[in-house]
C-alpha cells in the first residue's frame, strides 16, 4: 500500500462523492469507468472491466474465414412471414 491521502466527501447534486487526487488516479491507471464495492467498512474502487474487448476483430476474422454462419436451421412460422413487421 502507498501513502494515504486525506480528502473530504463533497455534495454532487443530490448525491455525495469523493474527489480523487490526480496522483492517485495516475498511479492506479484508472481512466474512465469504475466499479465500487463495499467490503466490511471499506469502499473498494477499481477499474471496471472492459467487456467485449476484441470482439470486432474476432468477428472480422470469422467472416474472413467464412466461419460466421448460423449453426441452427431457421424455422419460421406463418406469424413470422405474415404478421411480423420488419
Amino acid at each position: 500500500m502507498g501513502t494515504a491521502i486525506r480528502t473530504r466527501i463533497v455534495r454532487i447534486g443530490n448525491s455525495q462523492g469523493v474527489r480523487i487526487p490526480k496522483p492517485l488516479l495516475e498511479q492506479s491507471g484508472i481512466h474512465t469507468e469504475v466499479e465500487i464495492e463495499v467490503h466490511a467498512n471499506h469502499l473498494i474502487v477499481r477499474a471496471a472491466p472492459r467487456l467485449r474487448v476484441g470482439w470486432n476483430e474476432a468477428f472480422a476474422g470469422m467472416a474472413e474465414q467464412h466461419d460466421d454462419i448460423l449453426l441452427d436451421d431457421v424455422n419460421t412460422t406463418n406469424w413470422d412471414q405474415v404478421e411480423w413487421e420488419w
